[in-house]
C-alpha cells in the first residue's frame, strides 16, 4: 500500500484539496485498495477547523466529496508513516523540514514536481481567493502522481 501525506500550511485549502482530489483519481481507476491517502498542515492555526469554504465549493463542483475533515498538523513521526510528504510550496517544505528533519529516505516533493513543474509552488487560495486556478494545479500534480507512482 502506497501512503500519501499532502501538506501545506493550515490543512484547509490545498492540502485538504489534494488529498480529495487525489482520492477522487483513484477512486475512479478502482485503485482504492492501493493507497492510503491523508493531509495535515505544518502549522497550529486552523487544527481542528472543517475545510475553508472556497476549496469545499470547488470540491463540490467537481463531484468531489471531503466529508467532515478537520485540520490536523504533521507530526514528527509521520515521516516513518508515509512513503511521500508531499508539500504544496517552499515556505511549507522548510516547514516540513522543521518537523521532520533530515529527509533520509528521500520522501518529501512538492505536488509540481511531478508535472514537469519542477520547484513551483501552488498559490494558496486563502490569499488569492482563485480556488479554480489552485484547483487546476492540484488536479495536474495530483495526476502527475499518479502516472509517477504507476510507472514505478
Amino acid at each position: 500500500m502506497i501512503k500519501i501525506l499532502f501538506i501545506c500550511h493550515g490543512n484547509i485549502c490545498r492540502s485538504t484539496m489534494a488529498e480529495y482530489v487525489m482520492k477522487h483519481l483513484v477512486k475512479e481507476r478502482n485503485m482504492e485498495g492501493e493507497f492510503y491517502i491523508n493531509s495535515a498542515a505544518t502549522s497550529y492555526e486552523e487544527i481542528g477547523n472543517p475545510v475553508h469554504f472556497g476549496t469545499r465549493r470547488k470540491l463540490e463542483q467537481m463531484n468531489i466529496y471531503c466529508g467532515d475533515h478537520r485540520a490536523t498538523r504533521v507530526e514528527k513521526s509521520d515521516y516513518g508513516k508515509y512513503d511521500y510528504l508531499i508539500v504544496m510550496d517552499t515556505n511549507n517544505l522548510r516547514n516540513l523540514k522543521r518537523i521532520i528533519g533530515d529527509d533520509k529516505d528521500k520522501k518529501v516533493y512538492m505536488l509540481l514536481d511531478f508535472c514537469k513543474r519542477k520547484g513551483e509552488s501552488i498559490a494558496d487560495p486563502w490569499y488569492t481567493g482563485n480556488f479554480d486556478a489552485t484547483f487546476n494545479d492540484v488536479l495536474d500534480g495530483c495526476e502527475g502522481l499518479l502516472k509517477y507512482l504507476k510507472e514505478k
